[in-house]
């Protein structure tokens, strides 16, 4: 029996061994993920709250993306790269084959994602062995930005990353709970803080009074943001850019808008600046939505002019 388990614990190690390796060669190929997430750089760019210890749970084990100190060790489905790791991982899998209960494993939960703290063996044997659930005490940490389970590129972390820090500056989360602002390149939440200021300098100005901070997040939100969102929404103007997201569509909007009042040296309507940007960048159907922005944005240019001159004026940004 013990013979049997040592034989079968040896093959498997080696066949995970080659699904690495080939997993890495198709991941540089394809220029996808293939890493584990390291739980302290996720924990660092998501600003990770407090703790709750969530107690023994059933966890699927395709949703443990990352480890806390062995995420050189595995890749991302957790087969294991390093040959270091061999003594551990035939230990575990000879366990497996014995059908010998293990210790449940330890796992931080941020999101939908989960990262081991105690047991990346375990978790690497159980999936190379087909098990899709796995026993785990859970510790969840408190983020604003939720993580998901999907794999995600260095890129990704640092927009989520910025997220929050967007979220921790304005607390649009807690302003407008119902609020879900995505962008898919870096730099945009930095933009659009840039936006709620100036939109705060002008408010106070038409207003004669100071406006506090909370007060020109909601004002931005409700009457600049929201707006074009609910029309992008209900002219499915995304249609046009596929894997973009609303928020990115704000940005060229309000940006094409201040490059051509630059470019004219003179006020250009909203009109006009639809007219523009669907005749440069975009097929009918967004031309056609575009003219029903003009609707909307004719009465909002006159409140929010000056808050596009937070954007760059540079027909580079648009699609």
């Amino acid at each position: 029996m013990e013979e049997q388990a040592s034989q079968k614990a040896e093959a498997a190690f080696s066949r995970a061994r080659f699904k690495a390796f080939l997993r890495k060669v198709m991941a540089q190929l394809r220029g996808q993920p293939n890493t584990l997430l390291a739980f302290d750089e996720v924990r660092r760019k998501l600003r990770v709250g407090g703790l709750i210890y969530r107690g023994l749970q059933t966890v699927p084990v395709e949703k443990i993306v990352g480890s806390v100190d062995r995420y050189q060790d595995f890749d991302r489905v957790f087969l294991p790269t390093q040959d270091h790791t061999a003594d551990r991982w035939k230990s575990i899998s000879r366990a497996f084959y014995k059908d010998v209960a293990l210790p449940p494993v330890k796992l931080y939960k941020i999101g939908d994602a989960y990262f081991v703290y105690d047991g990346n063996h375990r978790v690497s044997v159980a999936r190379e062995m087909g098990v899709e659930f796995i026993d785990a005490e859970v510790t969840e940490c408190q983020v604003r930005v939720p993580l998901s389970a999907k794999p995600l590129r260095a890129e990704d972390l640092e927009i989520k990353g910025e997220y929050a820090e967007f979220l921790e500056r304005t607390r649009l989360d807690q302003i407008r709970p119902e609020q879900q602002i995505e962008f898919t390149i870096a730099g945009g939440y930095r933009r659009l803080l840039e936006h709620i200021a100036v939109h705060k300098y002008f408010m106070g100005l038409e207003q004669q009074r100071e406006i506090s901070d909370e007060e020109a997040v909601a004002h931005w939100y409700d009457h600049v943001y929201a707006p074009l969102v609910a029309l992008i929404r209900q002219e499915k103007i995304l249609d046009a850019f596929p894997g973009r997201t609303e928020a990115d569509l704000y940005l060229w909007i309000m940006d094409h808008l201040h490059f051509l009042r630059e470019q004219f040296g003179q006020e250009v309507s909203a009109k006009e600046a639809a007219d523009h940007f669907a005749a440069h960048y975009t097929a009918k159907p967004l031309r056609r939505a575009l003219h029903r922005v003009q609707h909307l944005v004719g009465d909002l240019v006159k409140e929010t002019a000056r808050e596009a001159d937070g954007g760059v004026s540079d027909e580079s940004t648009a699609p």
